[in-house]
């Protein structure tokens, strides 16, 4: 099993979840087994698209944009398709705009109530 984590500019993160939908690979519900998407709000120190996605974080003394980090796992048969149609649809016309890794999981158990 792989565990895809991705960090996507804010106005592409709608594309990227909608593309993996439609590879019909990941499980759409939560009946399914694992493999969830999660996504999560982050700052990131990249370049932004335009002046209206940069913000000064005084935290970090630094310019930043919001950026999403979106979290799956899989099969590993299916991670490269996967990282592909991440890096597809997270595209901004940019050099760089943002990273897709894959890591190798060692076991996944599934939390469950009754």
């Amino acid at each position: 099993m792989k565990e895809i984590k991705a960090f996507v500019h804010k106005h592409r993160i709608a594309a990227v979840i909608e593309a993996l939908k439609a590879t019909n690979i990941l499980p759409r519900n939560a009946s399914d087994d694992a493999q969830n998407i999660n996504v999560a709000t982050v700052q990131s120190l990249l370049k932004a698209v335009d002046a209206t996605e940069q913000r000064y974080s005084m935290d970090l003394a630094e310019s930043t944009i919001e950026e999403y980090k979106l979290e799956f796992l899989c099969d590993d048969s299916h991670a490269d398709r996967l990282v592909q149609v991440v890096a597809t649809a997270g595209k901004t016309g940019q050099a760089e705009a943002g990273w897709v890794y894959v890591t190798n999981v060692e076991s996944a158990t599934k939390i469950g109530g009754r």
